[in-house]
């Protein structure tokens, strides 16, 4: 990439492999099939697509190409959903602390003239875009930026070696949460044979002796629980409410600074955010949600602030990855909901009892 102008890491679009594979389909019959035959079977089971235990019915939406919402047991219904949950809670505070927020804006010894965190951006949205192609689950690519901000925050990585980073930390988040995992091979041909599979595999077993857990709480993991408790204090269309949640927590994958706090913290501000912005004038908090996040409004209120901006593109960013994404009619079109450009400042304040039912 010329360090003079931003350019996308390469990859390979369906077009060109189309035809590309057109051309070798007499010479390699028996040959694997590339990335962009790769699916799994499980993306949209019925066990990963609860949308609240709500039969979908919407002629408008494909029920096969749905992307999955699991939502658990509220803590109160279960002792044991409260011990999963308290220990999640424990295993992101554990993991946080190892991890050094301050490491990762100078975790790039290029020359460029772009700051280390707009690389950053550029990568996550080209993740976003092979995540997409290989039609993988989003706890896969939760895991892999979750995976990748870590190694960052102790590692320095040249800027010519961040899609390495990028492209290793999805293969392992691939094999922990996908059912058929792509190949070492899919991701050397997704990066235009920019790496070999030596450097791949490589750099793969440095990150896994970098990891101490892969099965590390994401945001993705928190939104089930939050969500859960969100829609049964809460009265709006469970389907849209549930895409739009998904669509902010992947924005805020954008930003580096989510990246520093606590996956059930940005998890929260996602579910604070979307209520804000189909009901705005609405409180978006209540006393349900308050005990079983542990968060206050005004906790949450700089994640929140920061997820805003991204909703709103207030920094005019070109990356559109994420945006064109959920602008599918298969995700409602949650991308082109709008908030207010303002979030009152009452809102952010504790909770009082006549909030308690979560209006």
């Amino acid at each position: 990439m010329d360090s003079s102008e931003y350019h996308k890491p390469s990859f390979r679009t369906s077009k060109k492999r189309d035809s590309e594979e057109h051309s070798l389909q007499q010479t390699t019959a028996n040959k694997r099939p590339v990335l962009g035959e790769i699916t799994n079977s499980l993306i949209f089971s019925s066990s990963q697509c609860s949308f609240s235990d709500q039969e979908m019915t919407d002629k408008d939406l494909d029920t096969d190409e749905l992307p999955e919402v699991r939502s658990v047991d509220c803590p109160e219904k279960s002792g044991s959903s409260l011990s999963i949950y308290n220990h999640l809670r424990s295993l992101e505070m554990e993991l946080h602390m190892k991890f050094l927020p301050n490491n990762i804006e100078n975790a790039h010894n290029g020359d460029s003239g772009l700051t280390f965190t707009r690389w950053r951006e550029i990568l996550v949205d080209w993740l976003v875009e092979v995540a997409e192609e290989y039609k993988l689950v989003s706890d896969t690519l939760y895991l892999t930026i979750s995976h990748m901000d870590r190694y960052l925050s102790w590692h320095v990585v040249d800027r010519n070696n961040l899609q390495l980073l990028g492209v290793c930390c999805m293969l392992i988040a691939s094999k922990h949460e996908e059912i058929s995992p792509p190949h070492v091979e899919d991701f050397c041909y997704i990066t235009d044979n920019t790496y070999t599979k030596e450097q791949v595999l490589n750099m793969e077993r440095e990150v896994h002796r970098f990891l101490t857990c892969e099965g590390a709480p994401t945001v993705k993991v928190f939104l089930r629980i939050f969500t859960k408790v969100s829609l049964e204090n809460w009265k709006a269309p469970d389907v849209e409410f549930e895409l739009l949640i998904c669509y902010l927590a992947e924005l805020s994958l954008l930003d580096h600074r989510c990246a520093q706090l606590l996956p059930s913290k940005v998890a929260a501000s996602a579910i604070f955010l979307s209520r804000f912005t189909i009901q705005p004038g609405e409180h978006p908090w209540c006393l349900a949600l308050q005990h079983y996040t542990g968060y206050r409004p005004s906790e949450l209120k700089e994640c929140i602030l920061a997820i805003h901006d991204l909703q709103l593109n207030r920094k005019g960013s070109s990356l559109r990855a994420i945006r064109n994404k959920y602008k599918e009619n298969k995700f409602r079109r949650v991308a082109e909901l709008s908030s207010p450009s303002e979030i009152p400042a009452d809102y952010f304040e504790d909770i009082v009892s006549n909030h308690s039912t979560g209006s």
